[in-house]
């Protein structure tokens, strides 16, 4: 087993976007964005370095033989879908999404990260939210809790999903037909990979911070909740 593919197959298969894309092909890329768009367990998964490798691998002719503007055109539909679905759900939880407790695969502070994107920004965060991991998960859902009008999240979500699943698409693609990262694809993939992992182990190490203190009786004062 050559270098780059060892160091590869060291990570987690389900972060890689390679192995993914290897695996499942186009149906693996589409429910990946789909979960990440809108599901609350889809936070972890790598949705923009799935989309660039996705863009190198059509570029470099593996795995991937559609062309690329089926490729972007499926890829936005499944982001705008998988938004359309969080928004549905955030409408119907309600605030009791505020107040549903920690778990494995569930932590307050990514709602409370997007309930305070979505104040800041407000319908641009839609938009804006398709570039920040975590956040693009969970701001749709925060903006069904706000009820938000439905037709404007509809134009700023068909909007988002265009910019960053096609965007991101044809970035990787682009940058795929350039010499350097033709003949360092294997490098670059697991450049890619380690940036799928980062903000991950990121949020993992924080939320392992904040629940020391608190098992450990350091923090007092009435429970903090966020919500409208």
């Amino acid at each position: 087993m050559s270098t780059p593919q060892a160091l590869l197959a060291a990570g987690p298969s389900f972060l890689d976007p390679e192995w993914l894309i290897s695996t499942f092909g186009l149906i693996g890329i589409l429910a990946v964005v789909f979960a990440e768009s809108g599901l609350l367990i889809g936070f972890f998964l790598p949705g923009d370095s799935l989309l660039f490798t996705a863009g190198l691998l059509v570029a470099d002719g593996r795995y991937l033989h559609q062309p690329l503007w089926l490729l972007c055109l499926l890829v936005a539909v499944a982001a705008i879908a998988g938004d359309q679905v969080g928004y549905l759900f955030g409408k119907r939880v309600g605030p009791s999404l505020f107040r549903r407790p920690d778990s494995r695969l569930f932590k307050q502070e990514n709602v409370e990260r997007a309930n305070a994107f979505f104040a800041r920004y407000g319908a641009r965060s839609i938009v804006l939210a398709r570039f920040v991991p975590i956040v693009r998960t969970f701001t749709p859902i925060i903006a069904g809790v706000s009820r938000m009008h439905y037709r404007t999240f509809l134009a700023f979500n068909v909007l988002g999903g265009v910019l960053w699943g096609a965007g991101v698409t044809v970035l990787g693609y682009f940058l795929g037909q350039i010499g350097f990262v033709k003949s360092n694809i294997e490098f670059i993939l697991i450049g890619i990979v380690v940036l799928s992992v980062l903000p991950v182990g990121i949020h993992l190490l924080r939320s392992r911070r904040v629940a020391a203190p608190r098992d450990g009786g350091q923090l007092a004062g009435p429970e903090r909740r966020v919500g409208r």
